[in-house]
């Protein structure tokens, strides 16, 4: 690794001495050190980043299902994208379907899901992203049957529960651990879709940006509700504030917000619809519905949806038997346009990731038990499928740090 860094500063600053010679820059030895120092950096700052990000160096957290014996529970991989070389450094073994986790913005603590009926609980995990170990630190009940989702503040940690249509709100403590239960939403209702929405099924908890709004989208009523945060309060800590119904029959699964917080773009899983609501103050409002169905797609099972990280396009799952990941160009209103559509390269498409850079999108093909690797295209937002992949059972949530 040091040899790369190594070379890396030489081809920047070779770059550096012709751009100087080019520009009739010079600079003497003893004079003007300290401008010639800051140049070199300000030079770096624009040749180096690209430098390193063609070499295609992530790392990796993996949730997976346990239930189908293929998987022993959440993986750390070391990735190198250009020689195609995935390598697994560290697994929690001892929980059953961590199928959701996140991990805080500094990267110190794990926190997941296990997916297991009446006897599903949240895991507290504190982690080493140098080292990329997991150190089990406790778990708590969730309260609900079946956690598909989970996110994090400062104080507190919030779990989707699918199967009993709730949200429990566990504590945070300053080393990592979980509380109990400190409060649960009660949903109810139903809608239009008997087989899927005879009641209500959380599926995704989502902060607004500044973190005073929690968004609940729940598939069994058609609703995205929205809660007032207060990370201070001993009770009360989430209280309604907005809901908004969206097309009967839809399914609302998962959400994104806008790079600056004003738009979340809503995917609903029964039918394929992409949502484009506004928010202002923690209300919503529809501007724009399209959807990830093309006329050659027969049946919706959409999954998950990103922004690339500059904003500028949209990208969507829908799962067997389509098995395509759908790509949208954003308009500076937030408006979508369709731009592509193409095969996930596997079966079951359930969750994806992009990696910071931009340069590559991974998908999550949970029964065809890998995760597969697209190249980004960042002008056009098209992808490439590269053929590579890597072998892990039911991978069902991606996370880069």
């Amino acid at each position: 690794m040091l040899d790369i860094y190594r070379k890396g500063y030489i081809l920047c600053v070779l770059k550096l001495q012709i751009i100087a010679k080019c520009s009739g820059l010079y600079f003497s030895e003893k004079k003007d050190s300290t401008m010639k120092y800051f140049l070199t950096l300000f030079i770096l700052s624009f040749i180096s980043q690209p430098f390193f990000a063609q070499k295609g160096l992530y790392r990796l957290l993996v949730g997976t299902y346990t239930n189908t014996g293929k998987s022993e529970g959440i993986y750390a991989f070391d990735v190198n994208v250009k020689t195609a070389t995935f390598t697994q450094k560290s697994v929690a073994t001892g929980i059953i379907n961590p199928s959701y986790l996140t991990l805080t913005p500094d990267a110190k603590f794990l926190y997941a899901v296990s997916e297991d009926g009446k006897n599903s609980v949240v895991n507290a995990f504190s982690f080493n992203k140098n080292t990329f170990e997991m150190m089990f630190l406790n778990r708590s009940p969730a309260k609900g049957l079946d956690p598909c989702y989970i996110s994090v503040t400062k104080k507190h940690v919030f779990t989707a529960n699918y199967s009993s249509g709730n949200v429990s709100v566990l504590g945070r403590k300053s080393d990592g651990t979980l509380t109990e239960v400190l409060q649960q939403i009660l949903l109810s209702g139903k809608s239009i879709n008997t087989e899927r929405q005879n009641e209500p099924h959380v599926h995704q908890v989502l902060f607004s940006l500044d973190k005073k709004y929690l968004i609940i989208n729940d598939l069994g009523t058609d609703h995205v509700n929205v809660y007032t945060y207060k990370s201070n309060a001993i009770t009360e800590i989430l209280t309604p504030w907005d809901t908004l119904a969206v097309k009967p029959g839809s399914g609302p699964r998962h959400a994104v917000f806008s790079k600056n917080g004003k738009r979340l773009y809503l995917l609903q899983e029964l039918d394929g619809t992409v949502s484009v609501l506004k928010m202002q103050k923690g209300k919503l409002n529809l501007i724009q519905e399209t959807t990830v169905m093309r006329k050659e797609n027969k049946k919706a099972g959409a999954a998950d949806i990103h922004l690339s990280p500059d904003g500028k396009f949209l990208y969507a799952t829908n799962r067997a038997p389509e098995n395509t990941i759908t790509c949208f160009s954003v308009a500076k209103n937030g408006r979508l346009e369709f731009r592509q559509q193409v095969s996930s390269g596997g079966s079951g498409p359930r969750n994806f990731a992009l990696t910071a850079d931009g340069q590559y999108l991974f998908v999550g093909n949970q029964y065809s038990d890998a995760i597969d690797i697209f190249k980004r295209n960042i002008k056009t937002g098209f992808l490439t499928n590269t053929g590579k992949k890597i072998i892990v059972g039911a991978p069902v949530c991606l996370a880069f740090f």
